[in-house]
């Protein structure tokens, strides 16, 4: 596992059954990440956040689907703040700048979906 943005992580085990919210674990003061699917469509993946741990404001050219697995989360969207509990999610729209927030840690998966664009 590797902090979330940082270098190239391999996929989950295929064939494999798994519990999605145990993929990652909590490090404290650490943002993590692991990949589910790596596809040049697009990919899953399940990030975790320690209290207090933020994402910063970004953009993506693409949708993605945000849905909270353990915890609960507060995402700023469009300059808006969406605070979503366990099982909750939302679609961050492509190029919506956005940021997370752990006031309590939380995890998620993370789906972006690269296809559909060149219409």
């Amino acid at each position: 596992m590797e902090k979330a943005g940082k270098g190239k992580t391999a996929e989950i085990e295929k064939n494999k059954s798994h519990i999605i919210v145990e993929i990652v674990e909590y490090i404290p003061n650490a943002v993590l990440s692991k990949t589910i699917i790596k596809r040049a469509t697009g990919n899953i993946t399940v990030i975790s956040l320690d209290a207090g741990e933020e994402v910063e404001e970004k953009a993506s050219a693409f949708d993605n689907y945000i849905q909270i697995i353990d915890g609960s989360a507060e995402i700023t969207i469009s300059d808006k703040v969406f605070n979503l509990k366990l099982g909750e999610g939302i679609v961050i729209p492509a190029n919506a700048k956005h940021s997370y927030n752990a006031n309590e840690q939380f995890k998620m998966i993370s789906t972006i979906i690269k296809s559909g664009y060149e219409d």
